[in-house]
């Protein structure tokens, strides 16, 4: 495929305009017709089921030009991992700050975690399977990502003043319990394969009072 062939084809994957683009740009909207061929075949299926062939047939290239953006195929699963947690746990953690109180927290939370779900439903649908049915690298990532969840999420927790004088053990623990039930949010707003408002205004009441009752438990904690 010559240079020509490519712009354009990386051009309809991508949606750009027909510009005259660098080097480097065409580069990253090459791979990043990697990344979105590779969601749309996963949506029904493992990412151990996939070939590298098929991703490239699909986003419209060589498969030789496949290696010029990853290594292997596990390193294309790597980066749809870090794609998709790293742009939550931004968008999580600007929702995190400065509240007024825990509620304000748990509400923009949860609320943000809807709406970048909502609009991400491929990422967080191949994330959920990967991470309870995948196996080798690409799990391995996801669980790397989750650490660094809670790690963030612990230290934020340390800034409440009820929560000041936690130890960083207690702070984690608290930080694990609401990953968890942050994650049990998302395989259910990902089960909902329709559009379907009252379904999600449902989960959403339930992620709150989830998140309530784990905030509540803090009050009779004594951190050692």
């Amino acid at each position: 495929m010559d240079a020509r062939t490519l712009t354009a084809v990386t051009t309809r994957q991508t949606g750009q305009s027909d510009e005259p683009v660098s080097r480097q740009e065409r580069k990253q909207r090459t791979r990043q017709a990697i990344l979105d061929a590779a969601l749309r075949l996963l949506r029904d299926r493992a990412f151990a089921g996939l070939s590298l062939r098929e991703v490239t047939k699909e986003a419209g290239i060589v498969p030789t030009a496949f290696y010029r953006h990853f290594d292997a195929m596990d390193d294309l699963g790597i980066a749809l991992v870090e794609r998709a947690m790293r742009s939550l746990r931004t968008m999580i953690r600007e929702a995190r700050q400065n509240p007024a109180t825990y509620d304000d927290a748990i509400r923009s939370s949860v609320h943000t975690l809807h709406t970048h779900v909502r609009a991400n439903e491929a990422h967080f649908r191949f994330l959920t399977r990967e991470r309870y049915g995948g196996t080798g690298p690409v799990q391995a990532a996801i669980a790397t990502e989750l650490r660094l969840f809670a790690s963030e999420l612990a230290i934020d927790l340390g800034r409440f003043d009820g929560l000041a004088k936690w130890s960083a053990e207690d702070l984690r623990m608290m930080a694990d319990l609401i990953v968890t039930a942050m994650l049990g949010i998302v395989m259910e707003l990902v089960d909902v394969r329709s559009p379907d408002p009252e379904a999600d205004k449902e989960i959403a009441a339930k992620a709150r009072k989830q998140l309530r009752l784990i905030v509540l438990g803090v009050a009779g904690w004594r951190s050692a």
